[in-house]
């Protein structure tokens, strides 16, 4: 059984994905200090009215800006010394990675992980379904069934919707679509024994993922895009969780969270994607992480990693 994806009836390729061992990842390149150097931000303001100059500015027009500002570069050797000690007590690999999207600075943990995603793999499997057929023409239970996986995490909902896509071929294109390099379908009838939760992924391809939700350069439609962002936007109480913790008050947090229970460990993955919407910009974050007791456990683990990161990219006003 995989615990935390529901019942499951045994099959040969869940029992061996399950049963890998954790791979080492290859040695990264030392980390270098990005420089600091002038960035061109594109920001929406309000915009004061023109007979009255000195006036209030009015809140019902908005427009778009660029303005030119040094921004400090990331401290790229001082967050990975913090991870490496947050995690030196914990157990399993992790891999992370933030990108703040208006300006293109980025961070990356450990890249060379590849980890499974469990139902942060819901995500990928909406967006494959809108890049076949746009919301506003799918049938009333189909988009019942994408509220229930992205909102309530439903796997019943996903295994329908993965067939629907036409399996990991489907799944596996899309992600092509999207700009993924790691991350691939499993082959195999898997219904009912959730082929999409033991995708193998890497933090990069989670970021390109949620960086096609607010580019217009996406494969998606806007209002498509829109769509899954608002779902992630409604996940219920209780699986809100991770990206979240970063959040400064008045954010908006589009998140999709993935927890699994390994049958060849009893050691639980623990993955949390998503956006921060905030000040202006978008924060893009991702985190995996594998051998974790209990979820409890999990969520503490995955939410110091976002913590600790995104702190050095910006500060909450007070």
């Amino acid at each position: 059984m995989i615990a935390g994806l529901g019942k499951a009836i045994p099959r040969l390729v869940i029992a061996l994905a399950l049963a890998l061992p954790l791979l080492p990842a290859p040695r990264e390149a030392p980390a270098r200090l990005q420089s600091a150097a002038p960035t061109r931000v594109t920001r929406q303001e309000p915009v004061r009215d023109s007979a009255r100059p000195d006036g209030p500015r009015r809140l019902g027009r908005i427009e778009e800006i660029s303005v030119e500002e040094t921004l400090a570069p990331v401290p790229v050797k001082q967050i990975t010394k913090g991870l490496d000690r947050f995690l030196a007590g914990r157990p399993g690999p992790v891999t992370a990675m933030v990108e703040d999207l208006a300006t293109g600075r980025v961070y990356r943990y450990r890249s060379g992980e590849r980890m499974i995603t469990a139902s942060s793999a819901k995500v990928q499997i909406l967006m494959a379904l809108l890049a076949r057929t746009p919301w506003k023409k799918l049938q009333a239970e189909v988009r019942r069934d994408a509220e229930l996986m992205i909102r309530y995490s439903d796997n019943h909902a996903a295994d329908r919707l993965w067939l629907r896509i036409g399996g990991a071929p489907g799944f596996t294109e899309a992600g092509r679509k999207f700009g993924l390099k790691h991350t691939q379908g499993v082959p195999g009838d898997c219904l009912d024994l959730y082929c999409w939760g033991i995708t193998r992924t890497s933090a990069n391809d989670q970021i390109r993922l949620m960086k096609a939700l607010v580019s217009g350069k996406s494969p998606l439609r806007a209002k498509d895009r829109d769509q899954v962002l608002s779902l992630m936007g409604q996940v219920v109480d209780g699986q809100d969780w991770g990206v979240s913790a970063a959040a400064c008050p008045g954010d908006r947090v589009m998140l999709k969270n993935g927890w699994l229970k390994r049958v060849s460990t009893e050691r639980w993955a623990m993955i949390s994607v998503g956006l921060i919407r905030g000040d202006g910009r978008d924060y893009a974050v991702a985190v995996l992480t594998e051998g974790s007791t209990d979820v409890g456990y999990g969520i503490d683990t995955v939410e110091g990693v976002i913590t600790k990161i995104m702190r050095d990219f910006r500060r909450c006003s007070a």
